[in-house]
């Protein structure tokens, strides 16, 4: 078939999947498959059914009319100021002007000499950097995804001015680079969104010349990224997703992964290639919206990419609201519908403007507009992750989210010259955020803070070099008791904590609560010849904008015990010193005003330890008042063996077993943690899970008078509760519920 009658014919497609391929591969499908999925692949680019906005279509001609005007090829670059190989700026600009040419309403809609232009432009760029046999130096990404997807995508929106011959030399170069067998064995650089991505550019190059195979392969390849997995990279049955082995990465390569999912669903959709997957449609809710809050994506899934500019994270929330707002497009009607309300409570309380391409704009655009769907609120609850060592816990008006390591999670992650003083972002870094402050860690956060002093972390002073640490995520600690135990309200979390580099080693614990975080820290030991040091806290309180109303030179207030930082929260600390700084710190070309909390355990200290709370969005008097009431919370235990807390308003019990023992009424046969509630019927609920992921069994007494087993797998036996197989629920939580003696 003649390459120009295929271009007016092409696109591509993967259907059948949802089953297995027959040993021949998937039926031949005539070429008019791909010319419907051709014109397919420019709707999607155009947002086809959801009228973009016309400013920005104006926007995107203009940027295209001015990489056209300024072109001027040579020998070592296309424009004078990327000289080669350019493997980002120039394929970027290449495939705006082929949407500047592509998409209605860009005053250059259709243009033939920006479309020769953009033709002309692939080739050049073909012959002298990405051609066939060409060596191919540097990151392997760019030679294998990045610069083949943005070339192959500029070609199909541009068909027309591509000639056989240059079709011909742009798929050779692709074939060189990126090879059938890159999409066979499931392992190294071709997982999880790297896969996802190589499948995309394999079903773009199947477009070039009508390639069945190559589509079929496309397809047929994405099936191992949508099944559970135990290890590596990927999506766990707890909601994580895992890239680079080790690293926490929803916010960075799941929002890859997710895009390009969702694309191709949305391509291939009523081709002979058509495909779902269930676990995809699951994730939105179990692995990506928990790490969304007020639009903006948390900083503690988005690996080394959080400190590339400032406001990235309500970027990367942006682009997973455009990514799920696709993927709904071919999701059921119920999902659909949650989706479009999810979405649009993010739009509503975001404070941020959206920077979104033209389709993605004009599809939250609708959503927006259509008053049969509600916005969302933000959700309550707790949301814990034991696979990537993850929690995230709301309530009305505040939210925190916890970030640590593991034997099987990065410390955290630098690569490519990225987020080289990260050092201690997995050492129980909390995040949090109360009323107003949704930009508290958005606005050059990364470039300013005291890399030392991170909110929430235990650290040695010990001085680190930039990138200490494996790169890529290879920076896990020893320990396997990372994780906790949650009904879904409340939770108890734990760590057990060594240093990066560092003889630091700590039991620490976070107890969280319906108005407050306890803190409990034990065992803190170091001998690196530095201080030890707590953080309570690292406020920024510089306001940036009129909508980040951040307090300006917020009064710090202490008293007896307590402290309160105005407009943001109070933290009691009783019984310990609390060492205040207030300061101005440069970095990324711009100053931020912070303030810090902490405790110091002095140099060297042996089984040190604190006992902290969090109050996000008390007020002064507030806080004042819970300092001078000691009943409403009581520390049951705070040792290298068990931490628990009691707290009788919500006749909670909670507490980590770092060794079997006992605690607060609670005795457990092996270490685990336990949530024990006590309810106004008379009924109790005891939540329990295994962090370490081994125990065949787990033998539980609580000093209650239990009568009866209502609900849940266990054996009750007197006031002991045999619980089995919690190891192999992966760290996960598991629920009894039992009658009091006198309950109705």
């Amino acid at each position: 078939m003649r390459r120009r009658s295929f271009l007016r014919a092409g696109g591509v497609t993967a259907a059948g999947l949802a089953g297995a391929l027959t040993p021949a591969g998937l039926a031949r499908t005539p070429n008019n498959s791909f010319v419907r999925l051709r014109r397919r692949w420019r709707e999607l680019a155009a947002g086809a059914g959801h009228p973009p906005h016309a400013a920005a279509l104006a926007a995107l001609g203009r940027a295209a009319a001015r990489h056209r005007d300024t072109m001027a090829a040579g020998p070592s670059r296309l424009w004078p100021d990327q000289p080669f190989p350019s493997f980002a700026a120039t394929p970027r600009r290449l495939r705006t002007m082929a949407l500047g040419y592509a998409l209605p309403g860009t005053g250059l809609t259709g243009d033939p000499a920006l479309g020769r232009a953009v033709a002309a432009g692939i080739d050049h760029y073909r012959r002298h950097v990405y051609a066939a046999g060409a060596a191919a130096t540097g990151n392997w990404w760019h030679w294998q995804i990045g610069v083949p997807k943005a070339l192959l995508d500029a070609s199909v929106l541009v068909e027309p001015h591509l000639g056989d011959r240059e079709g011909a030399a742009l798929a050779a170069a692709v074939d060189h680079f990126v090879p059938e067998r890159r999409l066979g064995p499931y392992s190294g650089t071709s997982t999880a969104a790297n896969r996802v991505d190589l499948c995309l550019v394999m079903l773009l190059r199947a477009m070039l010349d009508a390639d069945h195979g190559r589509a079929d392969l496309a397809v047929a390849a994405l099936r191992p990224v949508f099944g559970y997995v135990g290890d590596g990279d990927g999506f766990y049955r707890d909601g994580s997703f895992i890239q680079h082995t080790h690293v926490p990465y929803q916010g960075g390569y799941g929002v890859t992964l997710l895009s390009g999912a969702a694309t191709i669903l949305a391509l291939l959709r009523g081709s002979p290639w058509e495909v779902t997957y269930p676990l995809l449609f699951e994730a939105v809710e179990r692995s990506f919206a928990p790490f969304v809050r007020d639009g903006a994506c948390m900083d503690l899934v988005r690996g080394r990419g959080v400190g590339r500019r400032p406001f990235g994270d309500h970027e990367r929330g942006h682009e997973l609201a455009a990514a799920i707002l696709l993927l709904a497009e071919v999701a059921p009607a119920a999902a659909r519908a949650r989706w479009h309300a999810l979405v649009k409570g993010w739009a509503a309380r975001g404070r941020r403007p959206e920077r979104l391409e033209p389709a993605a704009r004009a599809r939250l655009a609708a959503v927006v507009a259509d008053p049969s769907v509600p916005a969302a609120p933000e959700p309550v609850g707790h949301r814990l992750l034991p696979m990537s060592a993850r929690a995230v816990h709301r309530r009305p008006g505040w939210c925190a989210a916890l970030s640590m390591a593991s034997d099987r999670v990065a410390r955290y992650e630098h690569g490519n010259g990225e987020n080289l003083r990260g050092w201690h972002t997995g050492s129980g870094m909390l995040y949090w955020w109360a009323g107003g402050h949704a930009d508290q860690y958005s606005d050059s956060f990364w470039p300013t803070v005291d890399p030392y002093r991170l909110p929430g972390t235990t650290v040695s002073a010990k001085r680190l070099p930039d990138g200490a640490g494996g790169a890529w995520g290879d920076t896990c600690t020893p320990w396997r008791w990372v994780g906790g135990a949650t009904d879904g309200t409340y939770a108890a979390v734990g760590q057990h904590l060594s240093g990066l580099e560092s003889t630091l080693e700590a039991f620490t614990s976070w107890f969280f609560l319906d108005d407050a975080v306890v803190c409990l820290g034990a065992g803190i030991t170091a001998r690196d010849g530095a201080p030890v040091e707590t953080v309570v806290d690292n406020r920024r309180t510089v306001p940036l904008t009129t909508d980040a109303p951040l307090t300006t030179d917020a009064p710090l207030t202490t008293g007896e015990g307590w402290a309160h930082l105005a407009g943001h929260g109070g933290y009691l600390v009783p019984g310990q010193p609390l060492r205040t700084l207030r300061e101005r710190r440069p970095g990324g070309g711009v100053t931020r005003d912070y303030v810090t909390l902490w405790l110091d355990h002095g140099i060297d200290p042996r089984a040190a330890g604190y006992h902290y709370v969090l109050l996000p969005g008390a007020t002064r008097e507030r806080t004042a008042a819970r300092a001078a009431d000691p009943s409403w919370l009581r520390v049951l235990a705070n040792t290298t063996a068990a931490q628990a807390v009691h707290v009788p308003a919500s006749g909670l019990t909670a507490a980590c077993f770092w060794l079997a023992g006992a605690a607060g009424g609670l005795t457990a046969s092996a270490p685990c943690a336990v949530l024990a509630r006590e309810h106004d019927d008379g009924t109790a609920t005891l939540t329990v899970s295994d962090p370490r992921r081994d125990l065949d069994e787990l033998s539980l007494t609580w000093d209650r008078p239990i009568t009866a087993l209502l609900a849940g797998d266990a054996l009750l036996t007197g006031s002991t509760l045999v619980l089995r197989g919690l190891g192999g629920l992966e760290g996960g939580s598991v629920t009894v519920t039992v009658r009091l003696r006198g309950a109705p």
